[in-house]
């Protein structure tokens, strides 16, 4: 029979492992029951059927590679995405799937396939040593290499063009121009929107501090009422500890002797401590005095803002927004956001500009000049 080499086959195209092998095991099993029927008539038989045997496979090989050849799937680049043709087993016609490598999957492939026939059942792909390919690989993992595609019982393998496979050099190439986009998009948008965002910043400043007006004017107020009233507090403490001292002393060098006061003093000391103590358990500080004056500070400050109708706990918000707001406003306006040297890079750029230094020199360049034109030497 005629045959058909694999070079006269176009590129990319498949062919069908499992007919030949049916076909073959077909003119096997008739062999096999034409012996059964006695030895003679079997040598006979089989004699007289072994060139039908062969003129058979080979019709049947050929067939098998005419229709590889006509229904053959084949791969081909279109603008950089990836055009499988395969065919349908349902309607014996030749459809065209058109994949997108980064965003699509084995399993995008397998429910367009399914989509698109309904007689489709089953659709598993492999490499070519016959490992299962995961139904959440990428479709740019899978143009790597060659592959086989299974539709209900008929293989098919891929070639992937060799043009077209993607390298890890390659990769890092692809990877290395995203970076360079990322930074071209910066540079020529950052301005834009940098301004922008601080066009916004200030808008919302100028409410906050509007807003704030009414708290400043009475929390001005209240503060120094609150002041006044831990000051007071403070003397009445040095008062009273000044009242005890010259009690004490009193009842020592006039009332009464040493021997009979110094029992009591102890115990009025022992009271100190106990009320420092108290003064822990029931605060959680330190008998500390700057502590304690913040402490009264504060108390006042809220009893005269309860009084005076003010919410403390607004102001407080608008407070923690504004300071955010004005970190945010500093940061924007940070010369290494805006891609400009720091202040004092600056300076240094003005002197050597004052001075005649070329910017533009190397580092060295830069320092031989400095040195030079230190030591008084020309060039």
């Amino acid at each position: 029979g005629p045959s058909f080499s694999s070079a006269k086959m176009p590129s990319y195209n498949s062919s069908r492992q499992c007919s030949s092998s049916s076909s073959s095991s077909g003119g096997s099993s008739g062999t096999a029951a034409s012996g059964s029927s006695g030895s003679n008539i079997a040598t006979a038989t089989a004699a007289a059927a072994a060139p039908q045997h062969q003129q058979s496979s080979s019709l049947s090989t050929s067939n098998v590679k005419q229709e590889a050849d006509s229904e053959g799937i084949t791969l081909e680049f279109k603008q950089g995405l990836p055009h499988l043709t395969i065919p349908l087993p349902s309607r014996r016609e030749l459809c065209i799937f058109t994949l997108r490598p980064v965003t699509h999957n084995v399993a995008h492939l397998v429910s367009m396939l399914q989509t698109e026939d309904r007689g489709i059942d089953r659709v598993v792909l492999r490499t070519t040593d016959g490992i299962r390919i995961a139904a959440t690989a990428s479709v740019e993992s899978l143009l790597l290499a060659d592959f086989d595609l299974l539709i209900n019982d008929i293989c098919y393998r891929v070639h992937v063009p060799v043009q077209h496979r993607a390298t890890m050099e390659e990769v890092s190439d692809i990877n290395d121009v995203r970076q360079l986009v990322n930074k071209l998009y910066a540079a020529l948008n950052v301005d834009e929107h940098q301004i922008a965002r601080e066009r916004d910043v200030l808008k919302e400043i100028e409410d906050i501090k509007a807003q704030l007006v009414p708290f400043e004017k009475a929390r001005v107020k209240i503060v120094a009422a609150a002041e006044r009233r831990t000051t007071v507090l403070m003397y009445c403490g040095l008062g009273y500890m000044a009242l005890q001292f010259g009690f004490l002393a009193r009842l020592t060098w006039w009332e009464y002797s040493w021997d009979i006061m110094e029992p009591v003093t102890y115990f009025v000391t022992y009271g100190t401590a106990i009320a420092c103590y108290a003064y822990y358990v029931v605060t959680k500080h330190d008998f500390l005095l700057p502590e304690v004056w913040d402490r009264q500070f504060l108390l006042g400050f809220h009893r005269k803002a309860r009084k005076s109708g003010m919410d403390v706990d607004r102001y407080n918000r608008l407070k923690n927004r504004l300071f955010d707001l004005e970190a945010d406003l500093q940061r924007l306006r940070d010369p290494i956001s805006l891609n400009l040297p720091p202040q004092h890079l600056v300076k240094i750029i003005a002197e050597q500009a004052e001075q005649g230094i070329s910017t533009k020199a190397g580092p060295l360049a830069v320092l031989q000049q400095q040195l030079k034109s230190f030591i008084g030497m020309k060039k």
